[in-house]
């Protein structure tokens, strides 16, 4: 049994926090530069650029890459031979958010209660954790800070299973012409396909944090992907709505099995700036 310290957990997750606002990960960067080859709008050319520029800025001067840092998501892989000495995970987690969204001066968007008291927590906690228990000895943690604009444009849909393949593809496509400009893209769109309610969000929010451009192993899957990144950029809304061909860097697609009589499609949309980092304790 290994002994994973409270603190060193907490230590990790308050610079997770401040990284992942502060600097684009490396597969973000090569979206952009990709993006920039193969963008036709000159106009939508120039804010790709000026998104770079920004990135560098924020990196430079330990600055946040937008003024929305957002809520604080994670996917925890718990080995069941993990021991954590001094407190519990959860609580592990909340102090690092707390610790990281104060020390990094990044706002703090959480409010105790969605209708009744909308008072702010002060500290961006707590944190929306999704723990799964895992052989080994390591913690494996993977955050995706979700901005209110691509959060607000996020959808969900128990489709009929008679509505296939076509009738996912044209929800997708439906969700993101939608959305329009209010995501800030260039977005990464994720898409859960199957299990229920709760599980089809779930895995629509967690393949955003596959590297960006990644695809599915399974090659009927990254096809999927594939064509509907086509139809997404043939939209024509481009970087920050303002018109282009580069409206989507990728779509990640994930699917779970599910009850014969469901279809369940959910559409997680990450901005342009995609703001996760990972790592193992």
């Amino acid at each position: 049994m290994r002994r994973i310290h409270f603190n060193d957990i907490v230590d990790n997750i308050r610079d997770m926090c401040m990284d992942a606002n502060y600097n684009l990960s490396a597969d973000v960067i090569a979206a952009y530069e990709k993006a920039l080859e193969t963008e036709k709008s000159p106009l939508g050319q120039e804010v790709l650029r000026q998104i770079m520029q920004n990135s560098e800025i924020a990196s430079k001067e330990a600055m946040p890459l937008c003024q929305d840092t957002g809520l604080a998501v994670f996917f925890v892989e718990l080995g069941q031979d993990v021991s954590i000495a001094g407190g519990l995970l959860s609580d592990a987690i909340n102090e690092g958010v707390r610790q990281g969204y104060s020390k990094g001066y990044l706002r703090k968007s959480v409010v105790e209660e969605p209708i009744f008291n909308r008072r702010n927590t002060s500290d961006n906690t707590p944190a929306i954790i999704h723990t799964e228990i895992v052989p080994g000895e390591d913690i494996r943690i993977k955050l995706d800070i979700a901005g209110g604009g691509c959060e607000n444009m996020a959808s969900l849909k128990m489709l009929r299973p008679a509505d296939g393949i076509e009738g996912v593809k044209q929800f997708v496509i439906d969700t993101v012409r939608n959305a329009g400009a209010n995501p800030c893209p260039p977005v990464v769109v994720g898409v859960g396909i199957g299990g229920d309610f709760e599980k089809a969000a779930i895995i629509a929010k967690k393949a955003l944090l596959r590297p960006v451009g990644q695809p599915n192993a399974r090659m009927d899957v990254a096809a999927l992907e594939e064509d509907l990144l086509k139809r997404i950029n043939h939209l024509g809304i481009g970087p920050v709505g303002l018109g282009g061909t580069t409206t989507a860097f990728a779509v990640h697609v994930e699917l779970h099995p599910c009850h014969i009589a469901s279809l369940p499609v959910a559409v997680n949309i990450g901005c342009h700036s995609s703001r996760h980092k990972s790592i193992v304790i």
